[in-house]
């Protein structure tokens, strides 16, 4: 049985969340395109600060992350889950599963009513994911996102969880 904990991202991470965040199978679907970790560090930085930014361990090691932030003001019972990644090497043992489904029942102890999140249309396995898990597509933002040496741009796909 694998030991997994949830914690904030702490600055003597950044290496391990490098290594995932830039790996080919993972930097696709996340904000930035591939860098050296010099220009990362203030990134994960602000990451950092932000503190709402997790690491999820598995056996005391980082298996992946993601951040979870709440909307103020009227909006307060809404989160949404970003810069979500499991390292690849670790893939296809419900860690993602696990680690969402933590996520998901931390914001609800926490209020949450409504967790949202955006995933590229291109990324099939990642929607199938979240749908899965109950997450619903409301939209989709049309040419939203653009990686570095591709010609076109990618639509966004919003999906949002709604908690009883």
């Amino acid at each position: 049985m694998l030991s997994s904990m949830r914690r904030l991202a702490a600055p003597q991470d950044l290496e391990a969340v490098f290594s995932i965040y830039m790996h080919e199978r993972v930097v696709p679907f996340l904000g930035y395109d591939p860098m050296p970790l010099d220009e990362f560090r203030p990134i994960y930085k602000e990451l950092v600060e932000s503190r709402s930014f997790y690491i999820y361990e598995v056996d005391g090691r980082v298996a992946g992350f993601y951040r979870a932030t709440r909307y103020p003001g009227r909006v307060s019972h809404v989160a949404c889950f970003g810069t979500l990644a499991v390292d690849p090497s670790l893939h296809g043992k419900g860690i993602a599963h696990a680690m969402v489904s933590d996520g998901i029942a931390r914001l609800e102890a926490e209020g949450v009513k409504r967790i949202e999140l955006y995933v590229e249309s291109d990324n099939a396995p990642g929607l199938r994911f979240y749908e899965k898990l109950g997450f619903e597509r409301e939209g989709t933002l049309r040419k939203f996102y653009k990686r570095a040496g591709e010609a076109d741009y990618i639509d966004d796909h919003l999906l949002a969880l709604l908690i009883d």
